[in-house]
């Protein structure tokens, strides 16, 4: 038997990396990060133990490179999503939908991911470049040739701060008032991307800026 091409190696060492990263989203979201094994996460992806070590510095790293990817993989959906995007209005206005109806979705997970960050930073991989890139892309849409990579850090950290009031134990925002803030921010109407569904929003409070189409709930 010949031996394996080094494409042949190397596409198979991506199917590894992607269960481990796949079995990281699914354990934490079951059990939580504390009582999530490295052991746990190799048994779940039929992997070997060493493969962790490979690619990853620690079950930090994995885990932000898990929930990377994830959400590299619902924002690629949404941006892709039919009918298509026609301007760059509804671009930013999907992208921006997409990370607040993930953060609902994985609340435990984003929970999970949120404290990594802020007790690691962000740590460089190609899932959080891959993730980088389709936000970008979507200023850029919007708008923001310019001065895009200004543009894309203020989304980031307005995301990341909508990300955190939503996850907020005891006390979370209202996703449309968070919603309207930002479309307000980058001048989008309420119709654009997925608004929310009068059983997930509530009414922003009194004071709110608010698009001029924020229907009446």
């Amino acid at each position: 038997m010949s031996p394996r091409s080094a494409s042949v190696n190397e596409a198979m060492r991506q199917r590894s990396r992607e269960r481990l990263l796949q079995a990281t989203v699914e354990l934490v979201e079951e059990r939580g990060y504390e009582a999530t094994t490295l052991a746990d996460i190799t048994q779940r992806a039929g992997s070997a133990r060493g493969l962790v070590s490979y690619y990853f510095s620690g079950k930090r790293a994995l885990l932000q490179s898990a929930v990377h990817r994830l959400m590299h993989t619902e924002l690629a959906a949404a941006l892709d999503a039919e009918p298509p995007a026609v301007d760059g209005d509804e671009v930013l206005a999907r992208a921006i939908d997409a990370i607040l109806q993930l953060t609902q979705t994985h609340t435990r997970l984003m929970r999970t991911h949120m404290a990594s960050i802020l007790q690691e930073g962000f740590i460089q991989c190609p899932e959080q470049q891959r993730l980088a890139a389709l936000l970008r892309g979507a200023v850029e849409a919007w708008g923001a040739a310019d001065d895009a990579e200004e543009e894309y850090r203020l989304l980031r950290a307005l995301l990341m701060g909508a990300t955190v009031a939503l996850l907020l134990p005891g006390a979370p925002m209202p996703v449309a008032r968070l919603r309207a803030e930002l479309f307000q921010r980058f001048d989008l109407k309420w119709s654009l991307g997925r608004p929310p569904s009068e059983e997930e929003a509530d009414l922003p409070a009194v004071g709110t800026r608010l698009p001029a189409d924020f229907p009446a709930l």
